[in-house]
């Protein structure tokens, strides 16, 4: 369940305690009268289900709340509750299913800054990446892959898509293809300063390389792994089942291909850059379109359940304890 704790202007606090009231899914609501200072107004507090959640934020959005009071909304780990209970059951659909468009928004909007932080994520990623290209070593590509921050931005991409935002999708795709230009500029640099350390020697691109050669061979299969790996990391950030989006960041070829194209760009290899570049620009069009995709699929199913999140008048709210 999701705990919402409000300020509301006093003028506006019986339509906001109506609204939560006409909720299905939701309980334990309490009232603090002119407790806020700033802003000014009363405390309204409630705990919703996941699957009510969107639905009433946006409710609480359309009577300016956000604007004139405020709406904070924090997840419960637990709680032992027989009206939590029945809340949960007059809800339809499940909770792993329910999106929370505000959350998803806030928090790939925050993944999608052009900062420091992300330049050098990325950047150290990819030159991991190099070193595994270098000893052809399927550990430290899987490593680097798993370091790479670029799903938030691919992600951001995706949402604000579905939301026809199309100013925030342009500024988190030029987060993403910006972050990669770095990327891509200073592991050539870290690649020409190992070569003149003596570690790194064109032969690694020339030999054979059975762990990392398909990195620079993009294939339909590549594509295909792309698409689903979107799938599976919308699915994982709108449900907030992080592991998974673990096992998503190392399951596509997108950080260690920048770093093949650096690799390869330091040693004047251009066959294998574009190669990277190629197998880089097709993963990331792979994930964007099946994300995009499956954000719709999610917002189309829940619009078939907003009629039943309606509580019917003189129904209890939560229902019956025990019941």
């Amino acid at each position: 369940m999701l705990h919402l704790r409000m300020i509301t202007p006093q003028d506006r606090t019986e339509e906001v305690l109506a609204l939560v009231d006409r909720t299905v899914g939701t309980t334990h609501v309490a009232v603090f009268a002119g407790v806020g200072r700033d802003p000014a107004g009363d405390m309204v507090m409630c705990d919703v289900t996941r699957e009510a959640g969107d639905g009433l934020l946006n409710a609480l959005r359309a009577l300016g709340l956000d604007r004139d009071g405020s709406i904070a909304v924090e997840n419960i780990d637990l709680t032992l509750s027989q009206r939590a209970v029945a809340a949960e059951r007059e809800s339809p659909g499940e909770p792993a299913d329910a999106v929370l468009w505000a959350q998803l928004s806030e928090a790939t909007q925050e993944e999608s800054t052009f900062s420091f932080t992300y330049l050098a994520f990325i950047s150290l990623a990819t030159m991991i990446a190099a070193c595994g290209v270098a000893l052809d070593n399927a550990i430290l590509i899987v490593g680097a892959m798993a370091v790479g921050p670029e799903f938030g931005p691919l992600a951001g991409v995706c949402t604000n898509l579905v939301q026809r935002r199309a100013r925030l999708a342009g500024h988190c795709l030029a987060t993403l293809l910006g972050g990669f230009a770095v990327a891509i500029a200073v592991t050539t640099l870290f690649s020409l300063l190992m070569t003149l350390l003596g570690q790194f020697d064109v032969a690694i691109l020339e030999n054979p390389r059975p762990n990392t050669g398909f990195i620079w061979r993009p294939d339909s299969f590549s594509f295909v792994i792309a698409l689903l790996a979107g799938v599976a990391g919308m699915l994982s950030l709108t449900s907030a089942k992080s592991g998974a989006l673990v096992g998503v960041a190392i399951s596509v070829t997108t950080v260690p291909a920048a770093a093949n194209a650096a690799v390869a760009l330091s040693f004047a290899e251009f066959a294998q850059m574009w190669g990277s570049l190629e197998q880089l620009l097709l993963n990331l069009a792979g994930i964007m379109l099946s994300g995009t995709v499956t954000l719709v699929g999610q917002k189309l199913l829940w619009r078939t359940q907003r009629g039943r999140m309606t509580r019917l008048p003189g129904a209890p709210m939560g229902g019956k304890p025990g019941s």
